[in-house]
């Protein structure tokens, strides 16, 4: 059976670094587990409640809910070996 990654990618609108964040973490994941990820794009000022959900502290903000570990990554995850450290993803 094949581990499927939950990933929860908190936004701030369409600001430049939100949507740095989602067109790459989109790249990485396509790339490295095409088939095998589930992406919840999260838009604060749409969902607040949410933000308290998984008190953040820096935005975007990626929590990789599943497999193993929960983890935490800041940033447009435009560093793609630390994304992939990050979803304990070694290549």
């Amino acid at each position: 059976m094949r581990e499927v990654y939950v990933l929860r990618l908190y936004i701030a609108g369409i600001s430049p670094n939100s949507t740095r964040a989602i067109s790459n973490l989109k790249k990485i994941c396509d790339k490295y587990i095409p088939e095998g990820y589930e992406l919840e794009v999260i838009d604060i000022y749409q969902q607040i409640e949410r933000a308290f959900e998984d008190q953040l502290v820096a935005l975007p903000l990626l929590i990789k809910r599943a497999p193993g570990v929960v983890r935490r990554l800041i940033g447009d995850m435009s560093d793609e070996q630390r994304v992939l450290k990050g979803l304990g993803l070694y290549v």
